[in-house]
């Protein structure tokens, strides 16, 4: 797989996409997809409503986006961002994109659920806590398939 003329040796988040093109995906992990987007709950989460949207061509940086990724994007951010809010009463969205892990080289952006009571050793940069930590639980399949049922119907009213 190449990208911008570079080599790369394996992304995850291309075989997650290749995953859902087969339709071999989980509920949670194809919650919602577009010409050049991917809705999905994070795998690796211990916040219900931990949400990501991923580029299903792969880039690596936001700049490399085209037009029509672009132009989906940015109304996409904030349809999902309505149906989070209506599905978890969540207070705010946080929006997150690195781009940087080893594994996903890949452009994703984090929509974050945040609610009024949520800590505050865990808002802002902080809400990364909930990612990969071993002292939380991760949201459950069945968890994540209820959120990902509730978003569906959401989003098709919008």
């Amino acid at each position: 797989m190449t990208t911008n003329g570079r080599e790369l040796t394996a992304c995850k988040t291309c075989e997650l996409i290749a995953r859902r093109d087969a339709g071999d995906a989980p509920m949670w992990d194809a919650i919602h997809r577009t010409d050049h987007w991917d809705l999905v709950h994070a795998y690796n989460s211990s916040l219900p409503g931990w949400l990501v949207l991923v580029a299903r061509r792969h880039i690596a940086a936001l700049a490399d986006l085209n037009a029509a990724e672009a132009a989906e994007l940015g109304p996409l951010i904030q349809k999902v961002s309505a149906a989070l809010h209506e599905v978890t009463g969540c207070h705010k969205t946080y929006l997150a994109q690195f781009a940087e892990h080893p594994d996903h080289p890949h452009v994703h952006l984090h929509l974050v659920a945040r609610r009024l009571d949520d800590p505050p050793e865990t808002r802002g940069p902080a809400v990364f806590a909930y990612i990969d930590d071993a002292t939380r639980p991760l949201v459950d399949g069945a968890r994540m398939n209820d959120l990902a049922r509730r978003l569906q119907a959401a989003l098709q009213r919008r």
